[in-house]
Order: C-alpha cells, then structure tokens, then sequence
C-alpha cells in the first residue's frame, strides 16, 4: 500500500468514526427506556419496546464498528496494516477500502 493510499484510507477511516459517532448518539437516544407514564395503548407499548430492542442491537454493533475502526486508525501506519490475521496473506485493497476494520480476508472471513 502506497503513502498516498494510507492517507486516503485514514481520512475515509477518520470519516467513518465521525459519522459512527453521530450515529451512536442517535441510537442512544432511540434506545431510552420507555416512561410508563405514557399513555400508550398495549400494542403501541409492545411494538415501542420492540423498536427499543432493535435500537440496543444496533447501538451494540455500531458500537463494535467503532472500536474496530478505532482499532484500525491506530494500526493504518503500521507494516501488518492489510495482512490477514488468519492466513497472513494480504488482504484485497478493494476490501480494506470498503471495510478498513476488517482484519481478515474474503476467504477466511467466509470460514
């Protein structure tokens, strides 16, 4: 991977932490517990509580992407930086631009 391919991976990585961030916040707020103090019918109770569920899933696996990215930011500079972490080939450039937390490639990510 050349200098000028770090640069632009670590500036879409950097952009990607920022926009996961503002997406974290969003999630936080959609998985607030529900006040039983709302008049709600018991439908619209179950149906809010199960969008509240959905919304903590999401908050967990966005929340998982960002300490990858993290993870991946801090590792861009280093020489394993795009070496698969199963079979220590190099990872496709596609594939660590599409996905630049991913530490593995297409093959041992599909075992």
């Amino acid at each position: 991977m050349t200098t000028a391919e770090r640069a632009e991976l670590k500036e879409k990585i950097e952009e990607q932490i920022t926009s996961t961030k503002v997406k974290i916040e969003d999630l936080e707020e959609l998985s607030k517990p529900i006040s039983p103090e709302n008049s709600l019918g018991r439908i619209t109770r179950m149906d809010a509580i199960n969008n509240k569920s959905v919304a903590e899933a999401a908050l967990r696996a966005t929340r998982r992407k960002l300490g990858k990215l993290q993870h991946a930011l801090s590792k861009i500079d280093s020489d394993d930086f795009g070496i698969c972490a199963v079979c220590k080939k190099p990872i496709q450039p596609k594939r660590v631009m599409l996905m630049p937390e991913s530490s593995r490639c297409v093959r041992c990510a599909s075992r």
